[in-house]
């Protein structure tokens, strides 16, 4: 049976994954990175926790546990360099990176690349995982406005141009205007950021698609509840995700919030 390691960061991603693939009789262990994680969400499962200091050290636990094939899911930060222990490996990945252009997607396929040569390929998990994703065309009861409709028309057409360069998967409009493009803190600051930038007219809308030529494996848009309730608190209409490209944690919970709550969450193809 392969034998599934899953290098575990902050938030519900990585759970989400090990349950999905285990309720599919695979055999999973977690890496829970240390300072990443919520060590109670792990006591049911078969876990042990790694430094994100030292790759070599990294690679060493995964050996030890028999690991053919590795997930990468959750958050963390990026760490500083005088945190590393500039082991071969770890030089070797920041040789490579340094390299290449900048950006998330470089960065994740540097690390992809890295661990690949260490002998530990990475598992296109999302075949056994469609649960996760949005994946109908109607998530919640609740429609789009026509002026929903006319700001994810602005958004496809920024879209377009960022989705490109690597920049962000997340972006807010209002009135067919751009209050603003995820950077570094995430699609939930970002909601918190744009409510102030609200004018008089429509609620405005989030919509959150891939990266184009984004890694799917390493890197997917993710919502959850809380996402769904940050919208409701600052008066936003609704969101756009793009089909079978995103994952919705706690789909249920959110679902029914958004029912309750009047916020729309339909699903689209982007071109």
């Amino acid at each position: 049976m392969t034998k599934i390691g899953i290098l575990s960061g902050n938030g519900k991603l990585p759970l989400a994954i090990g349950k999905s693939l285990i309720n599919k009789d695979y055999d999973v262990k977690f890496f829970c990175i240390d300072n990443f994680f919520d060590s109670k969400n792990y006591k049911k499962f078969n876990h042990e926790i790694i430094k994100l200091n030292s790759l070599t050290n990294i690679f060493k636990a995964l050996k030890r546990s028999k690991i053919d094939k590795i997930i990468m899911a959750g958050s963390i930060k990026r760490p500083s360099i005088k945190d590393l222990k500039f082991d071969l490996n770890t030089f070797k990945l920041i040789k490579n990176y340094s390299m290449q252009s900048k950006g998330d997607d470089r960065l994740l396929s540097s690390i992809s690349a890295l661990f690949e040569t260490n002998g530990f390929k990475i598992l296109d998990w999302k075949r056994d995982c469609k649960v996760l994703f949005a994946d109908n065309e109607f998530v919640t009861k609740i429609k789009p406005s026509k002026k929903a409709i006319m700001n994810l028309k602005k958004g496809l057409n920024v879209f377009e141009i960022i989705g490109k360069i690597d920049i962000a998967q997340s972006i807010i409009i209002q009135n067919e205007y751009v209050l603003g493009i995820e950077a570094a803190e995430g699609t939930d600051e970002l909601i918190k950021r744009c409510s102030n930038y609200k004018k008089k007219g429509d609620k405005g809308i989030l919509l959150k698609l891939s990266k184009y030529n984004q890694n799917s494996n390493l890197d997917i848009p993710v919502i959850g509840l809380k996402t769904v309730k940050l919208l409701k608190k600052h008066d936003f209409e609704g969101i756009f995700l793009e089909k079978d490209k995103c994952i919705v944690l706690q789909k249920k919970e959110v679902i029914e919030f958004c029912n309750k709550n009047k916020l729309f969450v339909l699903t689209i193809i982007k071109s």
